[in-house]
């Protein structure tokens, strides 16, 4: 011990012995504990990452691992020399310094991989979707959040140097809302796109009706919504209105409805009516064209002019041109029924009738 006390002791040059030798285990050691945690423990994670089909387990297994097995030599060498550095007490606080802005630069770096590696595990999950706007929403977020996380390790290691950031602060602040009011619009319009994306009442392709028009949705962009009219217009609707606006998804509905007053003259007799209204409710229950869940045949009305039989029912198919065909085939058995039994289609008329001479006129 007397030995090894005195040998640690002897100057070699402005440090001791003892002093280069921990040092030199300090270096040492951290290579050695990096080898072991990249034995033991990242190459069995990357293998069970590589087990998966995603490839987001595998870039966010790679920025953990690469940052950690840099930080554990460094913090190595950091210790090595702030030993070596110990005789000068302002050498210790510029190591100490360095050492912090090492730190936050290795932890930005790890942010930017755990940050692409979300990306990517949010872009499998949206190319799952029909809707094109979480592909071009994703991409803007990750942007967003680097750029958050840059200004942020800026800020630390400007304190870090010793320079004073709360003017920084407060002036990246009064900037922030001039830009804020400067652009109220265009962000009212992205978190109208974050609503529609969130809520999804419509997808692209979809016939919708808005407030001013109705058309079939071409594009949902980060500020506005393109639809396609009848009429064969763009129109590009603003996603802040659109996210307040009652919308109506034509799309979506599961069938489609066919609701018509039939009016037959008053000449008809009480045995036509009931006999076109049996034979119509027959004709809609044998069509396999007509969805049979719900349906209604019924004489409902004496009006000015005609008896009134309320038709009600749905097709199976949602498709425009479809069901349009549908209606037409049975509007023309509807006829065909009414020819058939004898009857007349009402039209809007008047009786006169003159008091005096007997006589009355029809018009």
């Amino acid at each position: 011990m007397n030995n090894w006390t005195s040998f640690a002791d002897t100057a070699l040059g402005p440090w001791t012995a003892g002093q280069l030798i921990v040092a030199f285990a300090f270096l040492v050691g951290g290579f050695i504990l990096r080898v072991i945690f990249n034995a033991i423990v990242a190459n069995r994670l990357e293998v069970a990452a590589k087990k998966t089909k995603t490839k987001a387990d595998d870039m966010a297994a790679a920025a953990i691992f690469s940052p950690l097995g840099l930080i554990i030599p460094v913090v190595g060498i950091f210790f090595a020399v702030r030993t070596l550095l110990s005789i000068q007490a302002q050498w210790v606080e510029y190591s100490d310094i360095t050492f912090r802005i090492v730190t936050i630069l290795v932890l930005t770096w790890t942010g930017f991989k755990i940050l692409d590696a979300i990306g990517v595990f949010f872009a499998e999950l949206s190319s799952k979707t029909t809707s094109k706007l979480d592909d071009q929403l994703i991409p803007l977020v990750r942007k967003a959040a680097k750029t958050f996380l840059f200004i942020l390790a800026f800020i630390l290691t400007a304190q870090n140097l010793g320079y004073s950031v709360s003017g920084l602060i407060a002036g990246l602040g009064i900037g922030g809302l001039a830009l804020a009011m400067a652009a109220k619009d265009t962000l009212a319009n992205l978190f109208g796109s974050l609503m529609i994306l969130i809520d999804r009442p419509f997808h692209v392709g979809d016939w919708i009706t808005f407030p001013g028009g109705d058309g079939v949705v071409e594009e949902i962009g980060l500020r506005s919504t393109r639809v396609r009219t009848f009429a064969k217009t763009v129109v590009s609707i603003p996603n802040a209105a659109l996210a307040n606006a009652t919308v109506e998804n034509h799309s979506l509905m599961p069938k489609r409805r066919i609701k018509f007053t039939l009016g037959v003259t008053y000449e008809s007799t009480v045995e036509q009516v009931e006999t076109l209204v049996t034979r119509i409710e027959n004709y809609l229950k044998e069509n396999s064209d007509i969805d049979q869940e719900f349906m209604l045949v019924k004489f409902t009305t004496f009006n000015d002019s005609s008896l009134d039989l309320f038709i009600y029912c749905f097709t199976v198919t949602t498709d425009w041109t479809q069901h349009l065909a549908v209606r037409q085939n049975v509007n023309l058995k509807v006829m065909q029924m009414v020819e058939e039994l004898g009857m007349g289609i009402a039209y809007p008329t008047q009786t006169v009738h003159l008091v005096g001479d007997g006589i009355s006129e029809e018009g």
